[in-house]
């Protein structure tokens, strides 16, 4: 038996080290699986000696610089057969594969033979030499593929196809065994391929590899022998269950004559279980999963075999976990008083969040892929496909869940939006119309499926393979990854449970920026309240005239001749608009709540179909003809950057008259039965300060007006969407006349850049690939450009208002890179669609706790 007392370090290479409590190993070293053993031993786990090369190591032995063999063979038993390991710093970076039964040659087998039997032998044997030869040695595959062959037959013919192919024997010696396996893993790191990989998972270019070897306790003997995995805890529902895998060598003789032993397989489920095999070992595996899970603070699974009954850990790992199983660790592991409620909010992943929130597709389902695009609102909806939004209404009335698929989505859409299951789009990236309205509605939704193609007129979608799917056939849309798949696959029901609840309620203990919802109708506020939103931050109010009933006044209005025209026809709106806002006064109850005046152009509220026309016309007592040429001459080359927002306002002013009464009675209305009210009023696409006077000279008037009719006061701040480059440039004038500034990042983005969110997508995925742009700047905040803008902005609002309130209100509000952003330039709030409220709540609740620890 080897000394156990001997130092630490192998011979004179102070990289190579024998695993003891007190050997210098550290993660950033050697890698996460070298630490984990080491504490391992540190708790007098019964784990079989190893040795562990740090990154340094490594890196040198895959330029050919190889550390002392014979050292580390000395540090085990003679004869013993032994395994390799990765151990790289994070494991969600891969890396080679294990390599196990090591030092395997004609001796050993013959040992072996006594012990086990011969085929049993030649099995373990016939495994090493195929695994060698493919992968150490580099050998065709296919020629030890082939061999078909069992036991001392089948040996016999992978020792002779070594021979042939290699033009040398199978090694002999465990040292040149080692020293090859070594080589062959440090190399396949540093591989271009491996490189690329690992850095797409986010490992930096110079991530290291470390590995471990360690005797192999393989579990076989005369009593109970077998082996397997155990962990305490469901990784799908992170709740208490024992769960694992045992196979008995009783159970696997056979499998281990076809050569299987070295995995772990499932038991046969007709077999005894682990706990009816070996009672004693059971509870110990039991009590040293719940030793592993207090002293290393985490939800560990055992690697383990069992020789004679005897307990062998070959390895503990944190358990595999679903975002879902993560939150309620955390929760179980800080209410068993394990880690702190700060570390519990540090171990979930905020933008796992959404898949709590929303139903995902089963992990075990078979997934028929038909096409792909962007993964624009998280979840998964099964449904019948239609091709508009009154054909989705209708399937909504007869109980049928649907899918919308469409080009893209307009405002015209959002009824059709409403009562469909999910939404597919040919074009649009993730602030496109489609994009934006579905996160609001908790809709899943994939946008920009540019490979599909979309014959909507036809009622006929064709996947990226060819297939043809007609209106009616069910499809599936998983807005999380960005698929769209054939028929139903097994769902996964949203968990809001009380252990999500606790957990946000401790995140929201910790974080110092506040984070409010964007909503626009009732059911969106309710959302928001329900996830707790400290607020509304934008509620855009033109989704609000698309219903069947204000349709018609609002297109009289648009063909008003004459002042008094246009204000009888907004007349007909006004007590519409006054209940909506009642309505969302009075679910936030007291809560600040920051609408936004019209912002769109009036011709997307005109039809553009012949009979869309004809119906107007009629409605309108007009002409087609007349109605025609009105609604061609309000085309606009570039509508995004024409008479829309404050332009509008100054232009008609009296839709903003009409918008501001209906806040300011509603305001009134909801005070009087709760909570008073504070409304605050944004004005969109400000590029100049004389805007903002004009407006609020109007809307302090409207103000002035209900306050005397009424015999009632009521206070109201007034503020500006900064969402051009020059009201960042002159936003120290801006706000002289404004209590706060609101950065609509969204078309700040797209200004800044020259470039259309819709159309985006179409080319968006290339230039992120050959780095053009790190991230799309529609999903991450782009810092340098956009960022500079806002920092300029909040810096000049500030010296012109010290007392001005600052905040983002597009989506970028719950983008956790984004929200970092937020808190550095010191904004008092984020605002983001209301199923994004959590992810924004726990990624600023980390950002507060990573302040706090430094």
């Amino acid at each position: 038996m080897p000394d156990t007392h001997r130092h630490d370090l192998l011979g004179d290479d102070p990289d190579v080290t024998l695993i003891t409590p007190s050997a210098p190993i550290a993660t950033p070293t050697h890698g996460g699986r070298a630490k984990c053993l080491q504490r391992l031993v540190r708790l007098d786990l019964p784990v079989p000696r190893t040795v562990a090369l740090s990154f340094a190591t490594v890196h040198r032995i895959a330029t050919g610089d190889m550390p002392d063999i014979g050292a580390i063979l000395s540090c085990f038993n003679p004869g013993a057969l032994l395994c390799v390991r990765p151990s790289s710093e994070d494991p969600d970076w891969g890396g080679p594969g294990s390599f196990l039964n090591i030092g395997m040659n004609d001796a050993s087998y013959v040992e072996w033979s006594d012990t086990l039997g011969r085929d049993a032998a030649a099995a373990l044997y016939l495994r090493f030499v195929q695994g060698y030869a493919v992968h150490v040695a580099r050998l065709d595959p296919d020629v030890f593929e082939d061999i078909e062959s069992t036991g001392q037959e089948g040996l016999s013919q992978a020792l002779r196809a070594y021979e042939e192919e290699a033009e040398e024997p199978f090694p002999q010696d465990p040292a040149d065994q080692l020293a090859e396996v070594l080589r062959s893993m440090a190399r396949a790191w540093e591989g271009t391929t491996a490189r690329l990989l690992r850095q797409a998972k986010g490992a930096p270019l110079d991530a290291g590899l470390g590995l471990v070897v360690q005797e192999m306790a393989l579990g076989l003997g005369q009593g109970e022998c077998g082996s397997g995995v155990l962990q305490l805890v469901n990784s799908d529902t992170g709740l208490p269950q024992i769960t694992g895998r045992y196979l008995s060598q009783s159970q696997g003789r056979e499998a281990l004559e076809r050569g299987q032993a070295s995995l772990f397989l499932e038991c046969d489920p007709r077999g005894p279980s682990l706990e009816e095999l070996a009672p004693q070992a059971f509870e110990a595996l039991k009590t040293y999963a719940g030793f592993m899970r207090r002293k290393l603070r985490a939800e560990m699974q055992i690697e383990f075999t069992i020789e004679n009954g005897r307990v062998h850990i070959l390895d503990g790992v944190r358990v595999k976990r679903s975002p879902r199983a993560a939150l309620r660790i955390a929760v179980r592991l800080a209410e068993d008083g394990i880690i702190s409620r700060q570390e519990a909010v540090m171990r979930v992943e905020p933008r796992g969040l959404s898949e709590l929130l929303h139903r995902q597709i089963s992990p075990e389902a078979q997934r028929d892929v038909l096409g792909r695009g962007v993964a624009a609102s998280p979840g998964a909806a099964t449904g019948r496909i239609v091709f508009s939004s009154s054909e989705a209404q209708a399937s909504a009335a007869r109980g049928e869940p649907c899918i919308l698929v469409r080009r893209e989505t307009s405002p015209e859409d959002v009824r059709g939006m409403h009562a469909a299951a999910a939404v597919l789009t040919e074009r649009g990236g993730v602030t496109s119309h489609a994009a934006v309205i579905g996160r609001g509605l908790g809709l899943p939704c994939v946008v920009g499926a540019v490979r599909m193609g979309f014959r909507v007129q036809d009622k006929l979608l064709v996947a990226e393979d060819g297939r043809k799917f007609r209106e009616g056939d069910v499809l599936t849309v998983d807005g999380t990854s960005g698929q769209v798949l054939a028929g139903a696959p097994a769902m996964v029901e949203a968990a809001l449970d009380d252990a999500f609840h606790i957990f946000m309620a401790w995140a929201d203990a910790e974080r110092d920026i506040g984070v409010r919802a964007n909503a626009d109708t009732p059911a969106d506020a309710a959302t928001a309240r329900n996830f707790a939103a400290q607020g509304i931050g934008l509620c855009r109010t033109e989704h609000m005239f698309f219903d069947s009933e204000r349709i018609t006044p609002m297109r009289e209005m648009i063909f008003a001749d004459a002042p008094e025209d246009r204000k009888a026809a907004l007349a007909r709106l006004l007590p519409m608009q006054r209940a909506d806002f009642t309505e969302l006064f009075r679910i936030m109850e007291g809560m600040p709540v920051c609408i936004r005046l019209f912002d769109p152009p009036l011709h997307e509220f005109l039809p553009n179909d012949r009979a869309g026309l004809r119906d107007l016309a009629e409605a309108l007592d007009r002409p087609v003809s007349e109605v025609t040429r009105r609604v061609e001459s309000m085309g606009e080359y570039n509508p995004m950057l024409g008479m829309r927002g404050v332009r509008l306002g100054i232009a008609v002013p009296e839709i903003y008259d009409m918008q501001a009464r209906a806040i300011f009675e509603a305001t009134l209305e909801a005070s009087r039965d709760g909570a008073p009210v504070v409304p605050e009023i944004m004005l969109p696409l400000v590029s100049a300060c004389k805007e903002v006077e004009l407006v609020r000279t109007r809307i302090d008037a409207v103000a002035a007006a209900v306050r005397n009719e009424r015999g009632a006061e009521f206070d109201y701040s007034l503020g500006v969407m900064v969402e051009t480059p020059r009201a960042c440039l002159r936003a120290d004038e801006i706000a002289q006349h404004a209590h706060f500034l609101s950065f609509g990042t969204n078309d700040l983005t797209q200004m800044t850049y020259g470039l259309s969110r819709d159309d985006a997508g179409r080319f968006m995925s290339h230039y992120v690939q050959q780095g053009v742009f790190a991230e799309d700047p529609f999903h991450r905040l782009d810092a340098e450009g956009v960022g500079e803008l806002i920092a300029i902005g909040a810096e000049r609002a500030r010296r012109g208002n010290g007392g001005i309130m600052l905040s983002i209100c597009g989506e970028h509000g719950g983008d956790p890179d984004s929200i970092a952003f937020c808190r550095a330039m010191g904004l008092d709030y984020v605002s983001c669609s209301p199923f994004r409220v959590p992810v924004a709540r726990l990624a600023a609740a980390q950002l507060a706790i990573k302040d706090k620890i430094g």
